[in-house]
C-alpha cells in the first residue's frame, strides 16, 4: 500500500519530465549568397540545413524545421516563415535566443511565435512577395554586388510596366517555369506587380497565390528584355500565351531576388 502511494504521489512528478511535442512559427531572414538555396542537401550548406542543426544541438534532437518557401541558391529573404517542430517545454522568447545564439550571422530569427499542433509553413501559406533588384548604374555599385542584378544601359521602366500588365490575374505560367518545376500546376494567380525606379535602381515587385519553379527570374529577365528594347510592349502577352518556355527571355541570375514576406490566413 505505501508503494502504491509512493508511486501516485511520484506521478505528477514524472509526468513533468516528459516533454511535449510543440510547434513554432519562425519568421527569418537571411543573405544567401554562401548557401546553397533553403532546402538541406548532403555536404553543402543550406538555410534549412543550418537552422535544423542549430535546433537539434541547442533545442531538441528530434527537431523537425519546414519552411514555406524553398529558395534557391543564392536567393535571399527577408521574410522567409518556417514551422519547428520539437519536444521542448521551452517558451518561444527562449527557442529565439538559443537559435540566434547558433546561427551564423547571415542568418537570422527575427521573430519566434508559438503556433498550433500541425501548422506547416508550407502548406499553411496563401500567398508570397518577391521583390528583384536591378543596377543600372554605368559601374557596379560594390555594395548591391551581393543583392543585384548589374544591368548596364538604358532601361525603360515604363515600357516594362506596360508588358507585365498582361501577366496580371490568373493565368497558366509554364511560358515562365523552369524544367524541374513542369510537373507542378502551372496556373498561378499574380496579385500585383509593379516596378519601381529610383535613379540606377528597379525594383520589381511581385505577389502571387503561388510561384512556379524560377518563375519570377523568368519574368524579370523577360522584362528586361522589353525595358532594354530588344522586345515590343505587348511581347509578354505573347509569351504567356504560348506557354512555351523557349519564347521568354534568360532566367536573370539568382543574388537579386528577395522573399520579402509570406502570407497566411492568420
Amino acid at each position: 500500500m505505501a508503494d502504491l502511494r509512493a508511486h501516485a504521489l511520484s506521478a505528477p512528478a514524472h509526468a513533468a519530465l516528459i516533454t511535449a511535442l510543440r510547434t513554432f512559427r519562425l519568421l527569418l531572414s537571411y543573405d544567401g549568397t554562401d548557401f546553397h538555396g533553403w532546402q538541406v542537401q548532403p555536404e553543402a550548406p543550406t538555410i534549412q540545413g543550418a537552422v535544423l542543426e542549430a535546433a537539434r544541438r541547442f533545442l531538441s534532437s528530434e527537431a523537425r524545421v519546414i519552411g514555406a518557401s524553398r529558395t534557391d541558391a543564392g536567393v535571399h529573404a527577408l521574410g522567409q516563415t518556417a514551422s519547428l517542430t520539437l519536444d521542448s517545454h521551452l517558451g518561444a522568447a527562449a527557442v529565439h535566443g538559443a537559435l540566434n545564439a547558433a546561427l551564423p550571422p547571415a542568418i537570422r530569427v527575427l521573430r519566434v511565435d508559438e503556433a498550433p499542433p500541425g501548422f506547416d509553413a508550407r502548406r499553411a501559406a496563401i500567398g508570397k512577395r518577391y521583390a528583384y533588384v536591378i543596377d543600372n548604374g554605368a559601374v557596379a555599385a560594390p555594395l548591391w554586388r551581393r543583392t543585384a542584378w548589374h544591368v548596364t544601359g538604358p532601361i525603360d521602366a515604363g515600357a516594362m510596366r506596360t508588358a507585365l500588365a498582361a501577366l496580371r490575374g490568373r493565368h497558366d505560367f509554364s511560358a515562365f517555369c523552369a524544367a524541374p518545376g513542369r510537373e507542378a500546376d502551372p496556373v498561378c494567380r499574380i496579385e500585383t506587380l509593379h516596378v519601381i525606379r529610383k535613379r540606377e535602381r528597379l525594383a520589381l515587385l511581385v505577389s502571387a497565390d503561388r510561384f512556379l519553379h524560377h518563375m519570377v527570374r523568368n519574368i524579370v529577365g523577360s522584362a528586361v528584355e522589353v525595358g532594354r528594347g530588344a522586345r515590343s510592349s505587348d511581347w509578354l502577352a505573347e509569351v504567356l500565351a504560348s506557354r512555351d518556355r523557349t519564347r521568354a527571355g534568360p532566367t536573370a541570375p539568382a543574388h537579386g531576388l528577395v522573399l520579402v514576406r509570406v502570407r497566411y490566413r492568420r
